[in-house]
């Protein structure tokens, strides 16, 4: 059974994470000419490395049997599914019309990448968990979420950056995917395959493998950054692209989480789907995102600015949901609470 942990107890390491990631932007911003795209360090070289190590380590840690277990819930499914590649991207369609005349043209393709990228997987089994929701259906959803997203975020990323011009013109859908199986799939693959033979030992040193997964994003957001500096991120658009960033990304999380809220309710779902609905549905992983975006754009010099919105959303969620989750699982208190009081002998009760 996976154990689930307040996320109090994985606080220094969400800092931790926090701090590595400020200081990568940091670095980056001081001495662009180390990590950028064949520089002094050469970061480009070793993040090839580091993606297909990151995705061998997700094949490896999903466990198929988990699927089985929520499996019979299609309609909950369906909601998350669509929630994830279907309505964030409308919303980033529409509020693309309204407000993209005054968003750098690279941050905003990088919010659409945002709105491809699939859910999380811990941090959605872990809030769910925390909130006395469906564990099965969350790990289900979160996994099938990961599933799609090799094929479906490169997808529609080569079709919308491609149409509108700038990052990503000219990128062929073919060559695209082949680079998509050849460094997300197989590694993936091969983990599952493997699982049945190095899953116990990948479990008993999960602490070890999820420091090298965090050090893989750090290493690519530093290199990322360091060919955004380089190419004058800071002199093209200085501090109110961070402004812009943090506005965008909670003007995505808190409408999905009322959306998919609505949804879960306008359904009819029992109170611990909801929770798999809110929590699945809303959230987007850093994880798969810094590593594909590396793949799937190179040394773009806008690398930076593309995965700006999801490191912001990234933290956002977490601090967000985390609220939410303490809120849901106070329910249980309080029914636990009455359903101890009503069977409470009173005082005038027979002895």
């Amino acid at each position: 059974m996976m154990m689930l942990r307040h996320p109090k107890m994985q606080s220094g390491a969400v800092d931790g994470f926090l701090v590595g990631m400020i200081a990568a932007v940091l670095l980056a911003s001081l001495v662009p000419h180390l990590g950028k795209t064949g520089g002094t360090l050469h970061l480009d070289q070793v993040g090839n490395v580091g993606i297909f190590t990151v995705f061998f380590l997700h094949g490896m840690g999903l466990s198929t049997d988990s699927l089985k277990q929520g499996a019979s819930r299609w309609r909950l499914h369906l909601v998350v599914q669509v929630c994830t590649f279907v309505a964030f991207p409308l919303w980033w369609w529409l509020l693309s019309l309204g407000l993209g005349p005054y968003i750098p043209h690279d941050l905003l393709l990088g919010f659409f990448y945002l709105a491809v990228l699939p859910s999380t997987v811990s941090s959605s089994v872990t809030m769910t968990g925390l909130a006395r929701g469906n564990v099965a259906a969350a790990i289900l959803n979160a996994t099938l979420s990961t599933l799609l997203g090799v094929f479906l975020t490169p997808l529609l990323a080569s079709l919308v950056f491609g149409s509108h011009g700038g990052t990503g013109q000219g990128m062929d859908l073919g060559d695209t995917m082949l680079k998509v199986a050849r460094m997300l799939l197989l590694p993936f693959v091969l983990g599952q395959l493997l699982r049945p033979w190095l899953g116990n030992f990948f479990k008993s040193i999960k602490p070890k493998t999820t420091l090298v997964d965090k050090g893989v994003i750090l290493l690519l957001v530093w290199c990322s950054f360091s060919d955004s500096v380089a190419d004058g991120l800071w002199t093209k658009h200085g501090l109110s692209l961070i402004a812009i960033t943090l506005v965008g990304a909670a003007s995505f999380l808190f409408p999905m989480l009322w959306f998919t809220k609505r949804v879960a309710k306008a359904m009819g779902f029992p109170v611990e789907d909801e929770i798999v609905a809110v929590f699945c549905g809303s959230k987007k992983t850093l994880a798969s995102g810094v590593p594909m975006a590396r793949l799937l754009f190179g040394g773009d010099p806008a690398l930076g600015v593309l995965v700006l919105p999801i490191m912001f959303y990234h933290q956002l969620q977490l601090f967000v949901c985390s609220l939410m989750a303490r809120k849901y699982a106070a329910r249980v208190e309080r029914e636990l609470g009455a359903a101890a009081a009503a069977q409470a002998p009173t005082a005038s009760s027979p002895q």
